[in-house]
């Protein structure tokens, strides 16, 4: 007999033990981004490597979760989403003490692809759980506290990872990830609810081809961006023709498998039934081009313009992680009470004032004139990104059996954000500095640069609202014709 496993009911586990659960291993996958970087000049020394050779621990580790992060959504939707989370969070465990054991740099950065696998599951299935396990009327909470221990993880792993640098070395950065993934482990074995087994259906086949094309497109487009630390040249050219390429080939295979009553890697059909879910993508990619853009221009602008030291740099940066941890939280409270449109606009008006502000106060203002707009910018994306999850995650309340694709879908709009944003928003900042060397350019030309970052950054936050206010109109018409 063959079975296929559909989400458990919610009442089979309390809700605190999911969300605690579902919580650490979110903050995990986020934590082992950036307890790495504060690393890689101790490990460039230790492996007597240079920059371009370490930052790999780094690149290794994104790359895997970009390409895998929409096929474990999709496995878990087929294998049951608590079983693959659990298999998720014990690879990322044991991929951490091979990461801390590794005697060159190259096992190491093996071993971060592989950690990075299991990061991937877990930002793929942390979301689909939540909308199997919490009820409707608590979604957005929830949604708010994973996006709060994203950003938790996110502005810990500089701190902690000089602390554990210090005492132990560059092996505590990973061995820190053995008692964490254990609690994690132990936490989702006790309180997810089980996947349940229903018979008499036959369990769609996993769309190997696709999987393939989709990860080589993706490899090639984050590659594209990521190569040449911001400067293009033929390689990154070939390597984003070749991305459009396998988009155009993955989209048709996925007709295909379609047409032949197959199960595609991502039914495309989604994007047509329900226009929540494709202006959903689309508008967290821009918006997260946008925050990736505060994290790469704001140390070059503190330092460079404002003539601020390493440890204020350090300080004033800080404001965005911990604006963003403290609104998660109350930004899922406000989407359960006004709604998911109104609150996405809402995040949305926040991030285009707060980008404006960026391009025109700080020369006026100083360090104020940078920290108060990004502590609007950072809020305004607590409350889009909660309310955009929570829209997205509902837009699939028909068809439980894709919730795991859907999420990482979306975990890959944020990446696909990111490494843009960290390419193209560096490119922009470099052209409006002038062309000159960013490192050496004169503050003047470092505070141009930043204004020309952030006008091109409250475009891309308008074009979102945009979207927005079509799909806002759009749901709108179709709930008048409907009554």
């Amino acid at each position: 007999m063959i079975h296929t496993t559909f989400p458990a009911t919610p009442a089979a586990a309390p809700p605190r033990g999911v969300l605690a659960s579902l919580s650490l291993a979110m903050l995990l996958s986020s934590l082992g981004t950036s307890i790495a970087n504060v690393g890689l000049p101790t490990l460039a020394q230790a492996f007597g490597a240079s920059f371009q050779q370490v930052q790999w621990v780094v690149l290794a580790y994104l790359l895997t979760i970009t390409t895998a992060v929409v096929s474990v959504g999709r496995l878990g939707d087929l294998l049951g989403r608590r079983r693959l989370l659990l298999a998720g969070i014990a690879v990322f465990t044991a991929a951490s003490v091979l990461c801390a054991l590794a005697p060159t740099l190259w096992l190491l950065i093996a071993a971060r692809a592989v950690q990075g696998l299991g990061a991937a599951v877990m930002m793929a299935l942390t979301m689909a759980l939540v909308a199997d396990a919490v009820p409707p009327a608590r979604t957005g909470s929830a949604m708010g506290l994973l996006g709060t221990m994203s950003a938790v993880g996110t502005a810990l792993g500089p701190t902690l990872g000089g602390g554990l640098l210090a005492a132990w070395g560059w092996p505590a950065l990973f061995f820190v990830n053995l008692p964490l993934g254990a609690a994690a482990l132990w936490l989702a074995r006790c309180h997810l609810p089980a996947d349940r087994e229903r018979e008499g259906a036959q369990r769609p086949r996993f769309d190997i081809a696709g999987t393939a094309l989709l990860a080589a497109t993706l490899a090639a487009y984050a590659l594209a961006m990521t190569l040449g630390r911001g400067q293009w040249g033929t390689l990154n050219a070939a390597l984003l023709a070749g991305a459009a390429l396998g988009l155009a080939l993955f989209i048709g295979a996925q007709r295909r498998a379609e047409q032949h009553g197959a199960a595609p890697l991502v039914p495309l059909a989604l994007f047509f039934k329900g226009p929540a879910l494709g202006a959903g993508f689309a508008m967290g990619a821009l918006v997260t081009t946008v925050v990736m853009a505060t994290l790469v221009v704001g140390p070059f602008y503190l330092s460079g313009a404002l003539g601020l030291a390493a440890p204020q740099v350090g300080l004033a940066m800080s404001c965005g992680p911990l604006v963003s941890a403290l609104a998660g939280v109350p930004a899922g409270r406000l989407v359960d009470r006004m709604g998911t449109q109104r609150t996405t606009l809402a995040g949305l008006i926040a991030m285009a004032t707060g980008s404006a502000a960026l391009a025109l106060l700080p020369a006026g203002f100083g360090v104020a004139g940078y920290v108060l707009p990004l502590a609007v910018v950072t809020a305004g994306y607590a409350l889009f990104q909660a309310a955009n999850n929570t829209a997205v995650m509902a837009a699939t309340a028909l068809q439980p059996q894709q919730r795991g694709v859907v999420s990482g879908l979306l975990n890959l709009s944020r990446n696909l954000g990111l490494v843009t944003g960290a390419s193209a928003m560096g490119a922009v900042f470099a052209w409006g500095a002038g062309g000159q060397g960013v490192v050496a350019a004169q503050p003047g030309a470092v505070a141009a640069g930043m204004q020309a970052t952030f006008g091109v950054a409250a475009v891309l936050v308008v074009g979102a609202l945009g979207i927005a206010l079509a799909w806002g109109g759009r749901r709108h018409r179709a709930a008048s014709r409907s009554a």
